[in-house]
Formats: structure tokens, sequence, C-alpha cells
């Protein structure tokens, strides 16, 4: 947008520059105030579109794509765990991996059962979106040390991302038995996040 912006300023100095080859120095004046103004008014459109933008990133989710979201999350955590319990050379993330498949089995079971209680009765889909799905792809090729170093950073980053949905849901969200659930749960996250902090020192 910015970009934009900046061109359409560019080519209306442009024009106007131009203008000041023309023999009626009156005219000149009132074509350079006209591009000036029309650089102006693609300035406030695009400060408005921007606004438009913002204003729906900060829209909250709807109970169908928060537990589509979770159930997605739940299935990479479970996944990842497995493969760190037979790839990792570190007996302490083999710990930790055992806790994520632990923890978000329960998580899986209390968000169907929330699920159930909620208005409209969403289904979770249990899909991974497309990061989550590289992140498995990348530890596929990883074991070991590499596979240990590869498998904490991301479960740092996994549990930033969704400790800040849950919280995000439970302030804002639609449903009520999932607002209660991403509550828990966040609680439940952010203690994984200390402990995937920790094996990253």
């Amino acid at each position: 947008m910015r970009k934009f912006v900046a061109l359409s300023t560019a080519a209306a100095l442009s024009m106007a520059l131009a203008a000041c080859g023309s023999k009626n120095d009156t005219a000149n004046e009132t074509n350079m105030a006209d591009n000036m103004t029309t650089a102006n008014e693609v300035g406030a459109n695009g400060a408005i579109i921007a606004n438009d933008m913002n204003a729906t990133a900060a829209a909250p989710m709807t109970a169908q794509a928060f537990v589509d979201a979770a159930s997605g999350t739940d299935a990479y955590e479970i996944a990842a765990a497995k493969a760190a319990q037979g790839k990792a050379s570190s007996a302490d993330v083999k710990s930790f991996a055992a806790q994520m498949i632990k923890d978000h089995t329960k998580s899986t079971a209390d968000l169907k059962a929330a699920a159930a209680k909620a208005d409209g009765k969403p289904t979770p889909s249990g899909m991974m979106n497309a990061e989550q799905q590289a992140n498995l792809t990348k530890l596929d090729g990883l074991s070991g040390a590499d596979f240990d170093k590869e498998y904490v950073t991301q479960q740092v980053d996994a549990h930033q991302k969704a400790l800040d949905a849950l919280k995000g849901y439970a302030a804002g969200g639609d449903s009520a038995p999932l607002k209660d659930f991403a509550s828990k749960t966040a609680t439940v996250v952010e203690h994984h996040l200390d402990m995937a902090q920790k094996l990253q020192k």
C-alpha cells in the first residue's frame, strides 16, 4: 500500500513538473494544485484501506474458526511430540514431548466437550495449517541434536501463538463454553511455553 501511494505521489509530482513548461503560468499553478490534491486523496484513501485491514485483522474468531485452530494445534503438537520421542537425543526433550502428548490429548477431549455445549455445536476439524505441516516436514528431515534444536524452537513459537489465540478468544469470543475452555487451557499452554523456553537456554 505504501508503495502504491508513493508511486501515485511521484506520478503526481512528475505531472506537475511537466506543467512548468506551459506558456501560461496561471494554468501551471492550477495543474500543480490539482495534481497535489489527487495525490492527497490517494494518500487518504490508502490510510482508510489500511485502517479497514487492521480492523479486519483484529476481528475476533468465530466459534468454528476457534475450534478448527485449536484442534489443528493439538494435532500438530501430538505429531511433533511423537516424532521427538523417536528422534530426539536429549532426555529432557523426550520428557517434554511425553508431557505434550498427554496434555494435548486431554486438550483435544476438553475442546470436543466444550464444542458440544456451544451454540451451533461447531465440530473441530483437527486439520493442521500450512505452517504446522511444514514444521513437521522439517522435523522429519532431522535427528539427534539438530532435531532437538529445531523441535524446541518450534515449540516456543507454537506455544506463544497458541497462548495469544487462547487469550484473545477468552477475552472476546462468541461462545461461553469455548471461552471457558480457552481461559483454562491458556494456563496450561503458558506452562508449556515456560518449559520450552527453559529447554531453549
